[in-house]
């Protein structure tokens, strides 16, 4: 099979490590140019020098609109168009339920659904103009059953699988599709802390802290292992090339099976 995304332009934002580095690595890989957007300028740097010359990395802090709408640019300015947006930052929410704060609620919603809003918002007249594009917004398993993340954790990516579908019924007719992606029990460093904690750590404590994850979240699904960053990658480089042309409004679970061990 052939490059899948050739000359394709893609933002991959939280794209310095975990499933937004990995899926960086796979579309340009498979011919896409991509930018990668995040905070650590360190690691977005190395990673784009890594990947090659059609691979470039803008600080970006998705809580920002500002931030948003100049990654948005970037992609026009460097290479003329966008075909696909990959809303994939996120991290853990703040507060339960009993303990929320009015700045809790507006970090974690911030973060994690305001950052799908406003990349939406600032994609979709880019592709309307090309007549199509493709946008991906990075939910979870925690949408579809509770227990599986944070109380705004959970509630922000349920609005994420509903808007997505909304948007997807508005841009269809501009030949935009929008999709989400649910992961199940991926191991990134989400699960002890997200990328503010594994960017003060040492690689050799990320590594140790990685190996038991990955060991604890293969009893967590009928397939006998840990989910990996690739496999939110692939998913993502199908919705984004042309095979996936006639999905649209669609949820795609990538979980080993793990929402099926949970009654209805």
């Amino acid at each position: 099979m052939g490059k899948r995304l050739e000359n394709k332009v893609a933002v991959i934002t939280g794209g310095t490590s975990g499933i937004g580095a990995a899926t960086a690595e796979v579309f340009a890989s498979h011919g896409a140019k991509v930018i990668i957007a995040g905070r650590s300028e360190e690691k977005g740097k190395a990673l784009a020098e890594l990947l090659g010359n059609n691979v470039i990395y803008h600080k970006t802090d998705v809580t920002l609109e500002s931030d948003i709408k100049s990654v948005i640019e970037l992609a026009l300015s460097r290479f003329g168009r966008l075909d696909c947006l990959f809303n994939n930052a996120g991290g853990p929410s703040l507060g339960t339920l009993e303990t929320v704060t009015p700045d809790d609620f507006n970090y974690s919603l911030n973060l994690l659904l305001g950052s799908v809003v406003f990349g939406m918002k600032h994609a979709a007249p880019v592709m309307k103009k090309q007549a199509g594009g493709c946008i991906i917004n990075n939910a979870s398993v925690a949408a579809i059953r509770s227990g599986q993340g944070g109380y705004l954790y959970s509630a922000a990516k349920a609005a994420v699988t509903h808007i997505t579908k909304i948007a997807g019924v508005e841009l269809g007719p501009f030949g935009i599709r929008v999709n989400s992606i649910s992961p199940g029990a991926i191991a990134t460093p989400i699960f002890w802390g997200g990328s503010q904690v594994y960017n003060t750590l040492s690689a050799e404590q990320n590594t140790r802290k990685m190996e038991k994850l990955k060991l604890s979240l293969a009893k967590a699904t009928p397939l006998p292992r840990a989910g990996l960053d690739n496999d939110i990658a692939y998913a993502a480089l199908f919705l984004a090339s042309d095979e996936g042309s006639f999905v649209n409004c669609h949820d795609l679970v990538v979980d080993g099976g793990r929402v099926s061990l949970f009654r209805e």
